[in-house]
């Protein structure tokens, strides 16, 4: 697993031996980045909160490519690790906070004063119905704007509702075996 794209292109990241982590594909992630800068533009200056980070995989390929601050969340004391390894060994500390607490808990604790995000990402265990429950707290997150956009990884084979309160699903990509589906407040 490596970054692809931005300042820190081409560096590897450490990640958790056996398979509780499954870290995004490259081919899925360039698609990913390539979405978001279709609909955002230049990434620089963005905030991003990843949740269920894992390795930190999307939110340090963030990082590389602009962003100026992520938030990772992993209620793993073992991926916690593994996400600040990876942004010391890229000099990225300074712009990488790490949460070690559930997706839900960690949620209610930034609703404290925090300024919006632009990008959200989700990757959950698959079929779990976890991303449901975190897309249920995200509708009603201060720090969720009508800009942020929200994007749920998850098996190809899971379809989610097009609405979670004020959440509206505006698209979904099919990657093999794997779906990206975008998420924004809607005008309703």
């Amino acid at each position: 697993m490596r970054v692809i794209g931005g300042t820190a292109r081409g560096r590897r990241l450490a990640a958790p031996r056996g398979e509780r982590v499954r870290p995004t594909a490259d081919r899925v992630k360039e698609a990913l980045f390539s979405i978001l800068t279709s609909l955002l533009g230049n990434l620089e200056g963005l905030r991003v909160l990843d949740v269920f980070a894992g390795t930190g995989n999307l939110g340090i390929e963030a990082l590389s490519r602009g962003c100026s601050e992520a938030i990772f969340v992993d209620s793993h004391r073992e991926s916690a690790a593994i996400i600040r390894q990876n942004l010391t060994q890229l000099n990225l500390t300074d712009r990488g906070r790490v949460i070690v607490k559930d997706a839900a808990s960690a949620l209610q604790c930034l609703n404290e004063n925090i300024a919006p995000f632009t990008i959200i990402f989700l990757d959950p265990p698959y079929r779990q119905g976890l991303a449901e429950k975190v897309l249920g707290i995200l509708a009603s997150a201060p720090f969720v704007t009508r800009e942020t956009i929200i994007v749920s990884e998850s098996d190809s084979s899971e379809v989610f509702p097009e609405r979670f309160g004020a959440l509206q699903q505006f698209d979904r990509r099919v990657y093999g075996d794997t779906a990206l589906t975008f998420f924004q407040k809607g005008t309703s």
